[in-house]
Parts: structure tokens; C-alpha cells; sequence
């Protein structure tokens, strides 16, 4: 699975091809980015478009529950990957059936509900929306969220999901506060990012990217339990077991 997606706004195909070519998973918005008075044609070209891409893309729907989101979903064809904002409740989900669901919470309410939400039928990923939370909690620092963060971690490991990704970084000439901020939501559990410019791309891979002493670690272990009866030394002296393994195989992407 990809550690980086791509925001395009679906009023923008100029910018579909540049996308797929940071080799980002992309998602085509038609929401925030997307003018009221242009989402009629946003939806219409984000249409043709994902019905003839073979690659991992994402459309970014309205809001559950809007007229906008029942005209997204009437204009999508069956099966393309949606993200879903503003999502509260898992019943908000019931329209998207057949759809895989990305939901992404940004209230307090879908907070506190995480875990069920994450655990309703075709979410294949929960992440946060930073910018509503803040607004709604008064958070105005990056550790301010390390709490809700640590949560959603939590709420997608017990509903078997993969780690969640990221927000995306709004200062987009900030590479470094980008790259400082990846490496904290890294040690939080998180893995990777939704970028909003292209020249965020490469950072969030870089950061989110296993290391070569992880790799290492990681394909030892692998050997190790290979011919190990569930636990196993390394050469180092530490001790390893199946849930190492788990780790090693997420590392080595297996």
C-alpha cells in the first residue's frame, strides 16, 4: 500500500497526469478544493477519467448526507475507492455500499466513534481531517494532536485496518517542518502522508520509507523464526517471536 496520496482538485485535469506521474496514489477531490458553482463538471471529467485509469486513484466525495454527495455518487461508476468526509457515525456509511471506504474523522463526535466506524462494512482505512479537529478543539500545535493521533492508531490496529495516514501539511514551502512532522506521526504508528503539492511527495516517501538497518533487522528476523519453533535469538542478543514477525513481514511489505 502506498504511503503517499496525492490531493488534485477535480476541477483541474491539467493536473491528473502530473499527478499519476509522482507516482503517488491519487485522489481526485471534489470536495474542499472544488468550487461550488464547478463541482457539476468536476464530477462529470473526475468520472470519465477514473473509468478509464488503471491505477490506484481515490475520489474524494461530499459530506454524507449532502445533495452533493448524492450527485457524486449517482456520476461515480461502481467500485472506484471513495474517501469520505466528515464521517460521525457508521450509519453515514450505508449509501457507499459497494465502494472500498476511506473515511477520514474530523470531529469530535467521529472521534469518539472511531473504532466502530472503522470497523463497518468496506472501510479499507481510517485517517484524521486536522483542520475541522483543530477548529472545533482550539488545537494550534503539532503535539496538540498527539493524543487523537495515538487513537486513531489504536482504533485502526483493533479493527485490523492498516496504519493510518497522516493529513496533509498545509504550509506548502515548509519541507522541513514537513519532514520534522513526519517523523513524529512515523513514531506515533502512522504510515505516511496525504500530500497537497507535489513537492511534498518525495519527502513523505523518504521519511515513511524503511530504512536499510530496518530492512536488515527485519529479514533477519525472518530467517531467524524461519527455523525457530515461534521464538528466536538474533545476533545481536535480542528475542524474537510472531508478533516480531508480523512487524518484519509489514517492513519488507509481505
Amino acid at each position: 500500500m502506498s504511503v503517499v496520496a496525492l490531493y488534485v482538485p477535480g476541477s483541474r485535469p491539467d493536473r491528473f497526469g502530473r499527478a499519476v506521474a509522482t507516482g503517488a496514489e491519487v485522489i481526485l477531490d471534489l470536495e474542499d478544493s472544488v468550487a461550488p458553482d464547478e463541482r457539476a463538471e468536476a464530477r462529470a471529467t473526475v468520472a470519465d477519467w477514473v473509468t478509464s485509469h488503471d491505477g490506484p486513484v481515490q475520489v474524494r466525495v461530499n459530506a454524507p448526507g449532502t445533495a452533493a454527495c448524492v450527485a457524486d455518487l449517482a456520476a461515480l461508476p461502481a467500485g472506484v475507492a471513495l474517501r469520505v468526509p466528515k464521517v460521525e457515525d457508521p450509519d453515514q456509511l450505508a449509501p457507499f455500499a459497494g465502494h472500498p471506504l476511506h473515511v477520514l474523522v474530523e470531529s469530535a463526535a467521529g472521534v469518539e466513534r472511531v473504532l466502530e466506524i472503522a470497523r463497518a462494512a468496506s472501510v479499507v482505512s481510517i485517517a484524521l481531517g486536522e483542520a475541522d479537529l483543530a477548529a472545533e478543539l482550539g488545537l494550534s500545535t503539532e503535539a496538540a494532536f498527539d493524543w487523537i493521533r495515538s487513537r486513531i492508531v489504536v482504533a485502526a490496529a483493533a479493527a485490523g485496518l492498516p496504519a493510518p495516514m497522516m493529513s496533509a501539511y498545509p504550509d506548502l514551502r515548509d519541507l522541513e517542518g514537513l519532514e520534522a512532522s513526519c517523523h513524529h506521526g512515523r513514531e506515533l504508528g502512522m504510515r505516511g502522508r496525504t500530500a497537497v503539492h507535489p513537492a511534498q511527495v518525495e519527502v513523505i516517501r523518504r521519511v515513511f520509507a524503511p530504512s536499510e538497518r530496518e530492512l536488515a533487522w527485519a529479514a533477519e528476523v525472518l530467517r531467524a523464526l524461519g527455523s525457530a519453533a515461534g521464538v528466536a535469538t538474533l545476533a545481536d542478543g535480542s528475542m524474537v517471536d510472531a508478533a516480531m514477525a508480523r512487524r518484519a513481514q509489514a517492513i519488507l511489505g509481505g
